[in-house]
Order: C-alpha cells, then sequence, then structure tokens
C-alpha cells in the first residue's frame, strides 16, 4: 500500500462500461512527513474520498479484491481514509 493524498479528479464520459459509475481520483505519493514526492496514480475511490484527503492506495492484482472492483480493469484502489499516523523515529 501506498499513502498519498487526493489532488485531482478525472472525469472521462467515454470508458469502458465496467467502469461506469466508477470516481477515478489522483493521488499523489505523500513520505512519512506529509510531504509529496513525485509519483502519483489515478485510483478508483471505494471510500468516499476526495479532495485533500490523506489516503491508503492499494495496486496490482490486490486492487481488484474489493466488492467495487472485483474483476474490473483497475490497477489502483483508494481503500481507506487515513485520520492519523503515528511514526516513531
Amino acid at each position: 500500500m501506498v499513502l498519498g493524498k487526493v489532488v485531482g479528479t478525472v472525469w472521462a464520459t467515454r470508458k469502458d462500461e465496467e467502469l461506469v459509475g466508477m470516481k477515478l481520483l489522483i493521488v499523489r505519493h505523500l513520505d512519512l512527513q506529509y510531504r509529496f514526492r513525485e509519483a502519483f496514480v489515478v485510483a478508483v475511490d471505494t471510500v468516499q474520498a476526495g479532495v485533500g484527503d490523506v489516503v491508503l492506495v492499494c495496486s496490482g492484482s490486490s486492487a481488484r479484491q474489493t466488492a467495487q472492483t472485483k474483476n474490473k480493469p483497475v490497477d489502483a484502489v483508494i481503500m481507506a481514509v487515513v485520520d492519523k499516523l503515528d511514526v516513531s523515529d
């Protein structure tokens, strides 16, 4: 899983029929101090996240293990909205 922040939304009126009704969000990766990293991903939102939320993103075949994404052409999914990180130095 990757820690990230939702920075935008993807609007696609024409897409694979398996993706109809799914919200696509742009998630930029974060480090443990909540600083942006260069990488980003477009992920299917399964937890009603929104722009500005810190989230956990799962990718690869694991992204197709949620009830909403099972057997869908999905490579990244937002699986949790993060409330807090407790990190020991």
